[in-house]
């Protein structure tokens, strides 16, 4: 099942600040739009964290994308129901950090712990991938015959759980021009990385839990030595898994990986669909 490779999937910060973009359903799914200024330079699809659509470090991204990059973005509702809440990215941050007491250690943590497993559970039953890629490859289907978008050329951004499809729709023939993805989660080595037939980049940190450097390292070797295709990896020294849409405000050098990663992803889609 794809969702969970370390704790880190379910700790993180939300981020403050009020989205600006609108919310309406585009091809049968509820979907964030944020727009440019003006006409759109492309089209980027946001795959989301186990945190989903409704979170507001999506939603901010997302803006970030159109404003900064002027890109057209939406971000669907994929996933079906039950998605973690801020609540349970909480209880695993307040279970992770050291424990200030021993009552804190016998029955705080044990009552956190609980609250994430109750989450995680369901969502992995209901949000693998054979009930999910069908989705999100009938939206890619539908962005063609569209009116707004099908002289657009479509970039998919994915994270952590979004990742992993946005590395599928790579591998596929007119779904997608490019992919950025930071810190996707249960990748299948080298398989998935083997099959990418489109312009991929990754941002992932060298502390990531989910996967380890020298793995890492493997995964920018296979990439960046395919002769078809443009890959690159970038990997940001100190940077942990979720950095790019989950880091902690006041934790300067995450804030600056999250930073690096939003204009690599920039910087990549404006190569490939301008």
């Amino acid at each position: 099942m794809s969702g969970i490779t370390c704790p880190d999937c379910l700790s993180g910060s939300v981020k403050s600040g009020t989205p600006t973009g609108t919310v309406t359903t585009i091809h049968g799914l509820p979907t964030y739009v944020a727009r440019p200024e003006k006409a759109p330079k492309g089209l980027i699809v946001m795959i989301p964290d186990i945190f989903g659509w409704e979170i507001s470090n999506s939603r901010l991204l997302a803006d970030s994308y159109a404003k900064e990059g002027g890109f057209l973005v939406y971000l669907p509702n994929f996933m079906n129901g039950h998605i973690p809440s801020v609540s349970d990215m909480h209880a695993m941050e307040s279970f992770l950090a050291p424990s200030p007491s021993i009552f804190t250690t016998l029955f705080r943590k044990p009552i956190w712990l609980l609250q994430v497993i109750a989450a995680a559970i369901p969502f992995l039953l209901y949000n693998g991938e054979s009930a999910v890629r069908p989705k999100i490859t009938a939206f890619h289907e539908a962005l063609k015959s569209d009116p707004e978008t099908k002289d657009l050329k479509v970039g998919s951004a994915g994270f952590c759980w979004g990742g992993k499809y946005t590395t599928l729709l790579c591998q596929e023939e007119g779904l997608v021009t490019a992919g950025f993805t930071a810190h996707p989660s249960k990748m299948k080595f080298p398989d998935d990385w083997d099959k990418v037939r489109k312009p991929l980049s990754i941002a992932i940190g060298d502390v990531d839990l989910g996967i380890k450097v020298e793995m890492v390292r493997e995964i920018k070797r296979v990439l960046e030595g395919k002769e078809d295709v443009v890959n690159e990896v970038v990997i940001m020294p100190g940077a942990k898994h979720g950095f790019a849409v989950r880091a902690d405000p006041k934790d300067e050098g995450q804030m600056k990986s999250a930073e690096e990663a939003k204009v690599q992803a920039l910087s990549w889609f404006a190569k490939w669909l301008v």
